[in-house]
């Protein structure tokens, strides 16, 4: 009865300590891409092949999410913002997350491997992409740079599912992903710039400070939108998906106008509302405009 009663806690706890719910911002990128390779090749949704796409994109996140705090748990400790992550409050144990990892690798291989030969050959590559973020504070000031370079792998791959190979719209959609993503993580990794000096962690606010990041920030998020006007060049989308890339330059500019190097109060705000919508909001056009023009019928 006592290990019934642990289990399901320990799983809520694993899922607290990945942040599951935060697969929201890089999933629907996986989808636009899945799906506009889909409307191009055959105009017809593959469910099966978008099913395994789900599978292999939120347990790569997790093996990611999960490696993550167990290799940062040191760090963690000693920042009061990440202190009480369960990993060191002790609600879970760190044999408990390694055997989380293990069992949301062997489901992101599964899936791979179902998906082609050719998307599991190349699955050990998107781990280690995943996984080097982890040790990037360690070595270099700019982990955000391996941060955009993992997440570049998530759109590139569910094109690579679809169709079997790759191209130039695939690549600017993951430069667009790895770069807002990278670019919001160094407005979010502001808020522990000296702690970070502090107990050695590295990183760009902690090196060149924060009014530098936010900087750097505006000039990767412009980046983004380019790369994002490129994806709808290369791969042929209509006018809703412009519409929607519109409206995601408005929310990045909100995001960059509501946080200051002097006031870092509205950083969650612009984290995880602002982002929440580009993620939803621009899959939302991008699935409308693939409709209008033929897919599914």
């Amino acid at each position: 009865m006592v290990d019934q009663v642990e289990t399901p806690s320990k799983v809520r706890a694993f899922l607290r300590l990945v942040m599951i719910e935060h697969s929201i911002f890089a999933l629907p990128f996986a989808y636009i891409a899945a799906l506009t390779a889909m409307w191009r090749e055959t105009r017809s949704v593959h469910w099966v092949q978008l099913l395994l796409i789900t599978v292999a994109m939120v347990s790569a996140r997790t093996v990611a999410m999960s490696a993550n705090r167990i290799l940062d748990r040191n760090f963690d400790a000693l920042n009061p913002r990440t202190a009480k992550r369960e990993l060191i409050t002790g609600e879970l144990a760190v044999s408990t997350a390694w055997v989380g990892t293990a069992v949301a690798l062997a489901i992101f291989l599964g899936s791979a491997a179902a998906l082609s030969l050719t998307c599991l050959l190349l699955a050990p590559i998107a781990v280690f992409l995943l996984v080097l973020y982890s040790f990037g504070k360690r070595f270099t000031d700019f982990p955000q740079a391996l941060l955009a370079l993992a997440q570049f792998v998530a759109p590139v791959g569910a094109w690579l599912a679809v169709t079997g190979g790759a191209g130039w719209a695939p690549c600017a959609l993951g430069i667009a992903v790895g770069t807002w993503i990278g670019g919001f993580d160094l407005i979010y990794s502001c808020q522990d710039a000296e702690i970070d000096r502090q107990i050695g962690s590295r990183s760009f606010p902690a090196r060149f400070g924060i009014a530098a990041a936010l900087r750097a920030s505006s000039v990767v998020h412009a980046v983004t939108l380019a790369s994002f006007v490129w994806f709808g060049a290369a791969a042929g989308l209509g006018w809703l998906w412009w519409v929607g890339v519109v409206l995601t330059a408005v929310v990045l500019a909100y995001e960059h106008l509501i946080v200051k190097a002097d006031d870092l109060s509205r950083v969650n705000r612009a984290f995880f509302t602002a982002n929440g919508i580009i993620g939803i909001g621009l899959f939302g056009f991008a699935l409308a405009d693939l409709i209008v023009h033929g897919l599914g019928r």
